[in-house]
């Protein structure tokens, strides 16, 4: 049984060797059409050409046969695609300044809210006593500083007045009409009227700082009053209830938490690979996730820190809401508007890899010749794929570049990009 297991595989490779190595001799000696007939023909004759047209199409049917769509480049908006996801333009939680009790009902989270608008009212207690009397002080203040004007200006009148004595004494003492005691009680009185007016500008200032003293103690008594009320800061929704009537609310308690959606945020991140190509202004839209509903807006803010952990770069989008239907948090597809670029659309089933795991994909020549090119991909679209790297005219193998690598001739069909 060996025996014949080894001869038959001795024909087998026999038989291989001849059909691939000289597969002439081997269908000469068994009767069948070969080129080699071609040879008894007349070169010149119609016979012939038709004969080695059909040894072309025998050597064509042995080569891969491949689908070929010729790519030609265009021109086409560039755009950044980010993930990112919807925020309040605004969110504050309103917090109470002074210990009081709440005597105002409470608002109801999800209520429309204006600015200036009271939230939360709390009593004021004995803090109306405590203003009215600081109002007094003020006004006792305020009565002192004339008496004390009036007393400068009384002591600048003496003041001048033993000047004017002392310089008669000087001048009689000169001509030996007045003693040198006189000459001396007039320097006295000069150095008390100094004094004097030194004093009543003292007392003019302590009347001064006695005002700005009460002054300031009205103007706490009256931000007190004023703390009593929380009002909201801007327009927006309740995000909470306000607090409960009659609850304790100690400095920092919260009175309610208040969101403005109008416009809406969007914000994403982008990758340090895509920075430049954003810019502040530029057009942006996005597609939300619940619903597919489609915004647009405007680029306003673009860091110039990077995340440390992502090495990304946030940007914010604002949009219009004003019919508030665009919600705090929802995710979206955002992209941005940057600069034109010429790019080939091809199918996305036409990308390949190569050995050294570079996304490309394979062209042939125009003779037949299978070459590998690398592209980037530019924007992912239902019609396909938009990919840079392709010279201006390029054809591209859409079927069949799985089973063929760079240098091999090939056998393609050409069809159209509509089909």
């Amino acid at each position: 049984m060996r025996f014949f297991s080894i001869l038959a595989a001795a024909f087998v490779i026999a038989l291989a060797y001849a059909w691939f190595l000289e597969r002439e001799w081997l269908q000469a000696t068994l009767g069948l059409e070969v080129s080699a007939g071609a040879a008894k023909v007349d070169p010149g004759t119609e016979s012939a050409k038709a004969q080695r047209e059909a040894v072309a199409e025998a050597s064509r049917n042995d080569l891969v046969k491949v689908v070929v769509e010729k790519s030609r480049v265009q021109n086409i908006d560039s755009a950044v695609l980010l993930r990112g996801q919807t925020a309040a333009a605004r969110q504050v939680e309103v917090r109470a300044e002074t210990s009081a009790v709440v005597i105002n009902e409470p608002l109801r989270k999800g209520a429309q809210i204006d600015a200036g608008q009271e939230m939360c009212v709390l009593d004021a207690g004995t803090r109306g006593a405590a203003q009215d009397e600081t109002r007094a002080r003020l006004a006792e203040a305020e009565s002192r500083v004339p008496e004390a004007e009036s007393r400068v200006q009384e002591a600048k009148a003496r003041l001048d007045e033993a000047q004017i004595n002392q310089n008669a004494s000087a001048r009689l003492k000169e001509g030996g009409f007045a003693s040198t005691s006189r000459l001396a009680s007039a320097d006295a009185a000069v150095a008390a009227a100094q004094a004097g007016v030194v004093s009543a500008q003292s007392g003019l200032r302590a009347a001064r700082s006695g005002i700005e003293a009460a002054t300031a103690a009205a103007a706490g008594a009256a931000a007190e009053i004023d703390r009593l009320t929380i009002k909201a800061p801007f327009s927006g929704l309740l995000e909470s209830d306000t607090a409960e009537l009659g609850s304790l609310l100690q400095p920092g308690a919260l009175c309610g938490t208040i969101i403005q959606l109008d416009p809406v945020k969007l914000v994403g991140f982008v990758p340090e690979t895509e920075i430049n190509r954003v810019k502040v202004g530029a057009q942006a839209g996005a597609r939300l996730a619940a619903g597919g509903e489609q915004v647009r807006g405007k680029v306003t803010f673009l860091s110039r820190s990077a995340d440390p952990q992502t090495r990304t770069f946030r940007v914010e989008i604002n949009v219009p809401n004003a019919d508030l239907s665009i919600r705090d948090g929802q995710t979206a597809e955002i992209l941005i508007a940057s600069e034109g670029a010429e790019a080939h659309l091809i199918p996305q089933s036409s990308l390949t890899l190569n050995d050294e795991g570079t996304l490309g994909v394979r062209t042939v020549d125009a003779d037949a010749i299978v070459d590998f090119v690398p592209v980037e991909l530019v924007r992912d679209t239902p019609e396909g794929v938009w990919v840079t790297g392709l010279p201006e005219i390029a054809d591209v193998i859409v079927i069949g570049q799985e089973y063929v690598i760079k240098g091999v001739q090939v056998a393609p069909t050409y069809r159209e990009l509509s089909q």
